[in-house]
Protein backbone atom coordinates (compact mmCIF):
# COMPACT_ATOMS: atom_id res chain seq x y z
CA UNK A 1 0.00 0.00 0.00
CA UNK A 2 3.05 2.51 0.63
CA UNK A 3 4.39 2.03 -2.64
CA UNK A 4 1.36 2.95 -4.11
CA UNK A 5 0.56 6.66 -2.23
CA UNK A 6 0.43 9.17 -4.52
CA UNK A 7 3.35 11.94 -4.59
CA UNK A 8 1.28 14.27 -2.90
CA UNK A 9 1.35 11.81 0.21
CA UNK A 10 4.87 11.13 0.47
CA UNK A 11 6.13 14.60 0.17
CA UNK A 12 4.83 14.93 3.70
CA UNK A 13 6.95 12.63 4.99
CA UNK A 14 9.54 15.26 4.51
CA UNK A 15 12.11 14.90 7.73
CA UNK A 16 12.47 18.12 10.00
CA UNK A 17 15.97 18.23 8.61
CA UNK A 18 15.60 18.50 5.60
CA UNK A 19 12.29 20.61 5.75
CA UNK A 20 14.81 23.53 7.82
CA UNK A 21 16.82 22.98 4.92
CA UNK A 22 14.43 23.17 2.02
CA UNK A 23 12.88 26.32 3.80
CA UNK A 24 16.57 28.04 4.28
CA UNK A 25 16.97 27.23 0.27
CA UNK A 26 14.28 29.21 -0.19
CA UNK A 27 14.74 31.54 2.19
CA UNK A 28 18.45 32.40 0.80
CA UNK A 29 17.63 32.81 -2.49
CA UNK A 30 17.78 36.58 -1.96
CA UNK A 31 20.59 36.50 -0.28
CA UNK A 32 22.41 34.49 -2.93
CA UNK A 33 20.84 37.18 -5.69
CA UNK A 34 22.58 39.87 -3.63
CA UNK A 35 25.54 38.75 -2.64
CA UNK A 36 26.75 36.46 -5.52
CA UNK A 37 27.27 39.46 -7.43
CA UNK A 38 28.73 41.73 -5.26
CA UNK A 39 32.06 41.87 -6.41
CA UNK A 40 30.88 41.92 -10.38
CA UNK A 41 28.61 45.26 -9.35
CA UNK A 42 31.71 47.63 -10.83
CA UNK A 43 32.13 45.28 -14.31
CA UNK A 44 27.70 45.08 -14.24
CA UNK A 45 27.74 49.04 -14.05
CA UNK A 46 30.69 49.72 -16.44
CA UNK A 47 29.42 47.39 -19.15
CA UNK A 48 26.19 48.67 -19.76
CA UNK A 49 26.95 52.62 -19.96
CA UNK A 50 26.73 53.60 -15.92
CA UNK A 51 30.26 55.17 -14.43
CA UNK A 52 28.27 57.27 -11.60
CA UNK A 53 30.50 55.93 -8.11
CA UNK A 54 27.15 55.00 -6.10
CA UNK A 55 25.24 53.52 -9.23
CA UNK A 56 26.05 50.65 -8.89
CA UNK A 57 24.69 49.88 -5.57
CA UNK A 58 21.03 50.72 -7.77
CA UNK A 59 21.33 46.73 -8.95
CA UNK A 60 20.77 46.03 -5.10
CA UNK A 61 18.25 48.78 -4.48
CA UNK A 62 15.98 47.64 -7.41
CA UNK A 63 16.03 44.32 -6.52
CA UNK A 64 15.00 44.79 -3.20
CA UNK A 65 12.54 47.30 -3.88
CA UNK A 66 10.96 44.60 -6.47
CA UNK A 67 11.27 42.03 -3.67
CA UNK A 68 9.52 44.63 -1.06
CA UNK A 69 6.20 45.05 -4.07
CA UNK A 70 5.68 41.61 -4.90
CA UNK A 71 5.08 40.77 -0.68
CA UNK A 72 1.76 42.29 -0.47
CA UNK A 73 0.36 39.64 -3.20
CA UNK A 74 2.28 36.82 -2.54
CA UNK A 75 0.66 36.19 1.31
CA UNK A 76 -3.05 36.72 0.20
CA UNK A 77 -3.12 34.70 -2.75
CA UNK A 78 -1.16 31.72 -0.88
CA UNK A 79 -3.77 32.27 1.51
CA UNK A 80 -6.01 31.61 -1.25
CA UNK A 81 -4.67 28.95 -3.59
CA UNK A 82 -2.04 27.45 -1.43
CA UNK A 83 1.38 27.43 -0.52
CA UNK A 84 3.09 25.39 -3.55
CA UNK A 85 0.96 27.17 -6.39
CA UNK A 86 1.87 30.61 -5.66
CA UNK A 87 5.79 29.62 -4.77
CA UNK A 88 6.05 28.10 -8.09
CA UNK A 89 4.91 31.19 -9.78
CA UNK A 90 7.51 32.96 -8.32
CA UNK A 91 9.79 30.83 -8.86
CA UNK A 92 9.47 30.54 -12.54
CA UNK A 93 9.44 35.18 -12.58
CA UNK A 94 12.62 34.90 -10.96
CA UNK A 95 14.38 32.39 -13.02
CA UNK A 96 12.64 34.20 -16.54
CA UNK A 97 13.97 37.68 -14.71
CA UNK A 98 17.43 35.74 -14.45
CA UNK A 99 17.60 35.04 -18.18
CA UNK A 100 16.20 38.69 -18.73
CA UNK A 101 19.22 40.07 -17.14
CA UNK A 102 21.74 38.10 -18.99
CA UNK A 103 21.24 39.94 -21.64
CA UNK A 104 20.07 43.22 -20.47
CA UNK A 105 21.07 45.44 -23.29
CA UNK A 106 21.72 48.29 -20.91
CA UNK A 107 21.65 49.47 -17.39
CA UNK A 108 18.01 50.53 -17.20
CA UNK A 109 17.06 47.07 -18.69
CA UNK A 110 19.34 45.45 -16.25
CA UNK A 111 17.29 47.41 -13.02
CA UNK A 112 13.78 46.70 -14.42
CA UNK A 113 15.13 42.82 -14.49
CA UNK A 114 16.78 43.28 -11.37
CA UNK A 115 13.34 44.61 -10.00
CA UNK A 116 11.06 41.78 -11.40
CA UNK A 117 13.50 38.99 -10.34
CA UNK A 118 12.98 40.42 -6.71
CA UNK A 119 9.66 40.42 -7.26
CA UNK A 120 9.42 36.78 -8.08
CA UNK A 121 12.02 36.28 -5.42
CA UNK A 122 9.05 37.60 -2.82
CA UNK A 123 7.13 34.15 -3.24
CA UNK A 124 9.97 32.18 -2.02
CA UNK A 125 10.51 34.42 0.85
CA UNK A 126 7.13 35.06 2.28
CA UNK A 127 5.67 31.53 1.62
CA UNK A 128 8.71 29.93 3.84
CA UNK A 129 7.62 32.23 6.34
CA UNK A 130 4.07 31.30 6.39
CA UNK A 131 4.70 27.83 6.02
CA UNK A 132 6.58 27.66 8.79
CA UNK A 133 3.85 29.30 10.96
CA UNK A 134 1.73 27.19 9.66
CA UNK A 135 3.32 24.62 11.17
CA UNK A 136 4.84 25.83 14.43
CA UNK A 137 4.09 28.92 16.70
CA UNK A 138 5.86 30.90 19.56
CA UNK A 139 9.44 29.80 20.38
CA UNK A 140 9.14 26.62 18.14
CA UNK A 141 8.72 28.76 15.43
CA UNK A 142 11.58 30.90 16.32
CA UNK A 143 14.15 27.86 16.74
CA UNK A 144 13.00 26.67 13.45
CA UNK A 145 13.65 30.13 12.14
CA UNK A 146 16.94 30.08 13.60
CA UNK A 147 18.16 26.85 12.37
CA UNK A 148 16.95 28.00 8.85
CA UNK A 149 18.86 31.13 9.31
CA UNK A 150 22.07 28.90 9.65
CA UNK A 151 21.85 27.36 6.43
CA UNK A 152 20.81 30.84 5.33
CA UNK A 153 23.61 32.58 6.41
CA UNK A 154 26.08 30.13 4.58
CA UNK A 155 25.24 32.05 1.51
CA UNK A 156 26.35 35.24 2.58
CA UNK A 157 29.67 33.72 3.71
CA UNK A 158 30.17 31.81 0.36
CA UNK A 159 28.39 33.74 -2.11
CA UNK A 160 31.08 36.25 -2.86
CA UNK A 161 33.62 33.86 -3.27
CA UNK A 162 31.44 32.16 -5.56
CA UNK A 163 30.95 35.03 -7.90
CA UNK A 164 34.63 35.76 -7.89
CA UNK A 165 35.09 32.30 -9.48
CA UNK A 166 32.75 32.59 -11.74
CA UNK A 167 34.18 36.04 -12.77
CA UNK A 168 37.86 34.16 -13.21
CA UNK A 169 36.15 31.75 -15.44
CA UNK A 170 33.53 33.63 -17.55
CA UNK A 171 31.87 37.17 -17.05
CA UNK A 172 29.42 38.89 -15.19
CA UNK A 173 26.11 37.14 -17.18
CA UNK A 174 27.01 34.35 -15.80
CA UNK A 175 26.54 34.97 -12.73
CA UNK A 176 23.23 35.75 -13.74
CA UNK A 177 22.62 32.23 -15.39
CA UNK A 178 23.92 30.55 -12.09
CA UNK A 179 20.74 32.19 -10.65
CA UNK A 180 18.74 30.71 -13.27
CA UNK A 181 19.74 27.57 -12.63
CA UNK A 182 19.44 28.47 -8.74
CA UNK A 183 15.67 29.04 -8.98
CA UNK A 184 15.36 25.96 -11.39
CA UNK A 185 16.71 23.49 -8.53
CA UNK A 186 15.14 25.16 -5.75
CA UNK A 187 11.80 24.62 -7.58
CA UNK A 188 11.99 21.10 -8.82
CA UNK A 189 12.91 20.13 -4.93
CA UNK A 190 9.94 22.04 -3.53
CA UNK A 191 7.50 20.42 -6.22
CA UNK A 192 8.83 16.67 -5.33
CA UNK A 193 8.96 17.23 -1.45
CA UNK A 194 7.80 20.46 0.34
CA UNK A 195 4.07 18.95 1.92
CA UNK A 196 1.20 21.81 1.22
CA UNK A 197 0.22 23.20 4.49
CA UNK A 198 -2.25 25.61 3.62
CA UNK A 199 -5.18 23.04 3.05
CA UNK A 200 -8.58 23.62 1.37
CA UNK A 201 -10.53 24.17 4.24
CA UNK A 202 -8.41 26.61 5.59
CA UNK A 203 -8.34 29.09 2.78
CA UNK A 204 -9.38 32.27 2.70
CA UNK A 205 -11.69 33.73 -0.60
CA UNK A 206 -10.08 36.58 -2.01
CA UNK A 207 -12.91 39.00 -0.83
CA UNK A 208 -12.84 42.52 -0.40
CA UNK A 209 -14.29 41.74 2.91
CA UNK A 210 -11.69 39.15 3.73
CA UNK A 211 -8.82 41.20 2.98
CA UNK A 212 -9.77 43.91 4.67
CA UNK A 213 -10.50 41.69 7.67
CA UNK A 214 -7.43 40.33 7.37
CA UNK A 215 -5.52 43.48 6.96
CA UNK A 216 -7.07 44.91 9.97
CA UNK A 217 -6.17 42.60 12.24
CA UNK A 218 -2.40 42.77 11.01
CA UNK A 219 -2.11 46.48 11.35
CA UNK A 220 -4.21 46.76 14.93
CA UNK A 221 -1.84 44.62 16.28
CA UNK A 222 0.17 45.94 18.47
CA UNK A 223 2.91 43.24 18.61
CA UNK A 224 2.57 42.68 14.83
CA UNK A 225 3.26 46.35 13.80
CA UNK A 226 5.68 47.26 16.41
CA UNK A 227 8.02 44.52 15.93
CA UNK A 228 8.12 44.86 11.99
CA UNK A 229 8.82 48.58 12.13
CA UNK A 230 11.61 48.09 14.52
CA UNK A 231 12.42 45.34 11.90
CA UNK A 232 12.39 47.81 9.02
CA UNK A 233 15.31 50.17 10.94
CA UNK A 234 17.64 46.77 11.51
CA UNK A 235 17.27 45.56 7.60
CA UNK A 236 17.98 49.08 7.19
CA UNK A 237 21.83 49.05 8.38
CA UNK A 238 22.16 45.70 6.95
CA UNK A 239 21.23 46.51 3.44
CA UNK A 240 23.24 49.72 4.03
CA UNK A 241 26.36 47.59 4.53
CA UNK A 242 26.00 45.37 1.72
CA UNK A 243 24.82 47.96 -0.73
CA UNK A 244 28.52 49.74 -0.06
CA UNK A 245 30.84 46.67 0.93
CA UNK A 246 32.05 46.22 -2.28
CA UNK A 247 33.24 49.93 -2.19
CA UNK A 248 34.50 50.30 1.53
CA UNK A 249 36.54 47.23 0.94
CA UNK A 250 38.02 47.70 -2.23
CA UNK A 251 38.22 51.49 -2.33
CA UNK A 252 38.95 52.37 0.57
CA UNK A 253 40.81 49.59 2.27
CA UNK A 254 42.13 48.16 -0.78
CA UNK A 255 41.43 44.50 -0.46
CA UNK A 256 40.72 43.31 -3.96
CA UNK A 257 40.49 40.14 -4.54
CA UNK A 258 40.74 39.31 -0.43
CA UNK A 259 36.99 41.39 -0.07
CA UNK A 260 34.73 37.88 -1.12
CA UNK A 261 36.72 36.71 1.84
CA UNK A 262 36.30 39.33 4.40
CA UNK A 263 32.74 40.34 3.79
CA UNK A 264 32.36 36.15 4.62
CA UNK A 265 34.22 36.21 7.59
CA UNK A 266 31.98 38.99 8.88
CA UNK A 267 28.74 37.48 7.70
CA UNK A 268 29.56 34.34 9.60
CA UNK A 269 29.09 35.74 13.09
CA UNK A 270 25.58 35.91 11.84
CA UNK A 271 25.28 32.51 10.99
CA UNK A 272 27.19 32.05 14.71
CA UNK A 273 24.30 33.89 16.19
CA UNK A 274 21.84 32.08 14.91
CA UNK A 275 23.49 28.38 16.38
CA UNK A 276 23.28 30.74 19.44
CA UNK A 277 19.85 31.63 19.11
CA UNK A 278 18.53 28.30 18.39
CA UNK A 279 19.78 27.13 21.56
CA UNK A 280 18.84 30.16 23.81
CA UNK A 281 15.44 30.59 22.58
CA UNK A 282 14.00 27.77 23.78
CA UNK A 283 15.38 28.51 27.79
CA UNK A 284 15.11 32.34 27.59
CA UNK A 285 12.22 32.95 25.27
CA UNK A 286 12.25 35.25 22.32
CA UNK A 287 12.00 38.82 24.35
CA UNK A 288 15.01 37.95 26.50
CA UNK A 289 17.49 37.34 23.45
CA UNK A 290 16.33 39.79 21.33
CA UNK A 291 16.46 42.40 23.74
CA UNK A 292 19.69 42.04 24.93
CA UNK A 293 20.83 41.87 21.21
CA UNK A 294 19.12 44.56 20.76
CA UNK A 295 21.28 46.49 23.49
CA UNK A 296 24.14 44.96 22.65
CA UNK A 297 24.06 46.26 18.89
CA UNK A 298 23.30 49.68 20.89
CA UNK A 299 26.66 49.28 22.56
CA UNK A 300 29.03 48.46 19.80
CA UNK A 301 27.50 51.90 18.14
CA UNK A 302 28.04 53.66 21.33
CA UNK A 303 32.01 52.68 21.00
CA UNK A 304 31.98 53.73 17.51
CA UNK A 305 30.64 57.02 19.02
CA UNK A 306 32.89 57.49 21.34
CA UNK A 307 35.30 57.55 18.85
CA UNK A 308 34.19 60.39 16.97
CA UNK A 309 32.64 58.12 14.11
CA UNK A 310 36.41 57.89 12.55
CA UNK A 311 36.00 58.39 8.84
CA UNK A 312 39.27 55.60 8.42
CA UNK A 313 39.14 53.24 11.33
CA UNK A 314 41.96 50.31 11.34
CA UNK A 315 40.17 47.50 9.13
CA UNK A 316 40.27 45.44 12.28
CA UNK A 317 38.33 47.77 14.12
CA UNK A 318 35.90 48.42 11.45
CA UNK A 319 35.72 44.32 10.88
CA UNK A 320 35.10 43.63 15.19
CA UNK A 321 32.33 46.59 14.82
CA UNK A 322 30.46 44.57 11.62
CA UNK A 323 31.00 41.22 13.23
CA UNK A 324 29.46 42.36 17.01
CA UNK A 325 26.69 44.34 15.45
CA UNK A 326 25.74 41.27 13.05
CA UNK A 327 26.00 38.65 15.44
CA UNK A 328 23.59 40.79 17.12
CA UNK A 329 21.70 41.34 14.29
CA UNK A 330 21.65 37.20 14.00
CA UNK A 331 19.79 37.32 17.53
CA UNK A 332 17.49 39.83 16.58
CA UNK A 333 16.15 38.75 13.35
CA UNK A 334 14.17 35.52 13.63
CA UNK A 335 12.90 36.67 17.03
CA UNK A 336 11.40 39.93 15.75
CA UNK A 337 10.19 38.00 12.72
CA UNK A 338 8.68 35.54 15.13
CA UNK A 339 6.76 37.96 17.52
CA UNK A 340 5.51 40.02 14.70
CA UNK A 341 4.02 36.64 13.02
CA UNK A 342 2.89 35.35 16.38
CA UNK A 343 -0.86 36.34 16.79
CA UNK A 344 -1.41 35.83 13.03
CA UNK A 345 -1.33 31.98 13.27
CA UNK A 346 -4.80 31.77 10.81
CA UNK A 347 -3.83 34.76 8.62
CA UNK A 348 -0.14 33.58 8.53
CA UNK A 349 0.39 34.42 4.62
CA UNK A 350 -1.12 38.00 4.90
CA UNK A 351 1.25 38.71 7.86
CA UNK A 352 3.96 37.73 6.42
CA UNK A 353 3.31 39.60 3.25
CA UNK A 354 3.29 43.04 5.84
CA UNK A 355 6.05 42.32 8.20
CA UNK A 356 7.99 41.19 4.74
CA UNK A 357 6.59 44.23 2.77
CA UNK A 358 7.56 47.05 5.21
CA UNK A 359 10.52 45.60 6.52
CA UNK A 360 12.09 44.88 3.38
CA UNK A 361 10.81 48.56 1.43
CA UNK A 362 12.12 50.65 4.23
CA UNK A 363 15.53 48.23 4.77
CA UNK A 364 15.57 48.79 1.32
CA UNK A 365 15.24 52.66 1.65
CA UNK A 366 17.36 53.29 4.13
CA UNK A 367 19.84 51.23 2.80
CA UNK A 368 19.91 53.42 -0.04
CA UNK A 369 19.84 56.80 1.22
CA UNK A 370 23.24 55.73 3.57
CA UNK A 371 24.38 53.76 0.91
CA UNK A 372 24.14 57.45 -1.56
CA UNK A 373 25.93 59.25 1.57
CA UNK A 374 29.33 56.98 0.79
CA UNK A 375 31.76 59.75 0.53
CA UNK A 376 35.14 57.51 0.48
CA UNK A 377 34.91 56.69 4.14
CA UNK A 378 32.71 54.37 6.56
CA UNK A 379 31.48 57.46 8.47
CA UNK A 380 27.90 57.60 6.93
CA UNK A 381 27.96 53.50 7.20
CA UNK A 382 28.45 53.99 11.05
CA UNK A 383 26.18 57.07 12.20
CA UNK A 384 23.59 54.96 10.01
CA UNK A 385 23.70 52.11 12.06
CA UNK A 386 23.45 54.21 14.92
CA UNK A 387 20.52 56.45 14.18
CA UNK A 388 18.72 53.13 12.80
CA UNK A 389 19.86 51.20 15.64
CA UNK A 390 18.18 54.01 18.48
CA UNK A 391 14.99 54.18 16.18
CA UNK A 392 14.49 50.44 16.92
CA UNK A 393 14.89 50.12 20.41
CA UNK A 394 12.41 53.25 20.82
CA UNK A 395 10.02 51.26 19.07
CA UNK A 396 10.34 48.25 21.17
CA UNK A 397 10.51 50.19 24.12
CA UNK A 398 6.95 51.60 22.78
CA UNK A 399 5.53 48.48 21.74
CA UNK A 400 6.38 47.07 25.15
CA UNK A 401 4.79 49.72 26.88
CA UNK A 402 8.74 50.92 28.52
CA UNK A 403 9.52 47.01 29.88
CA UNK A 404 11.75 45.30 28.00
CA UNK A 405 12.95 41.16 28.46
CA UNK A 406 9.72 40.06 29.55
CA UNK A 407 6.34 38.43 26.96
CA UNK A 408 3.23 40.56 26.53
CA UNK A 409 0.03 40.14 25.33
CA UNK A 410 -0.36 40.46 21.71
CA UNK A 411 -3.70 42.44 21.67
CA UNK A 412 -4.69 44.80 19.34
CA UNK A 413 -3.09 48.68 19.26
CA UNK A 414 -6.63 49.58 20.26
CA UNK A 415 -6.55 47.67 23.71
CA UNK A 416 -3.23 47.17 25.20
CA UNK A 417 -2.49 44.97 27.49
CA UNK A 418 -2.61 45.48 31.21
CA UNK A 419 -0.21 47.25 33.19
CA UNK A 420 0.67 49.94 30.12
Amino acid sequence: MANTAPPQSRSRDIHFAEFVTLIAVMMALTALSIDIMLVALPDIAHALGSDGPNDRQLIITAYMLGFAAGQPFVGPLSDRFGRKPVLAVGLVVFALASLAAVFAPGFGAMLAARAVQGFGAAAPRIVAVAIVRDRFAGRGMARVMSFAMMVFIIVPVVAPAIGELILHVGSWPWIFAALFLAACAALTWAALRLPETRHAEDRMPLSAAALGSAFRTVVTTRQTVGYTLAMGFMFGSLLSYIGSAQQIFVDVYGLGDLFPFVFGAIAAAMAAASLTNAHLVGRLGMHRVSHAALLGFLAACAAMAVFGFPEHPPLWALAAFLAATFYCFGLIAPNFNAMAMEPLGHIAGMGSSFTGFYSTAAGALFGWGIGQAFDGTVRPMTIGFTVLAVLAFLTVLKTEGGVLFRSRNAGPIAQPAAGE
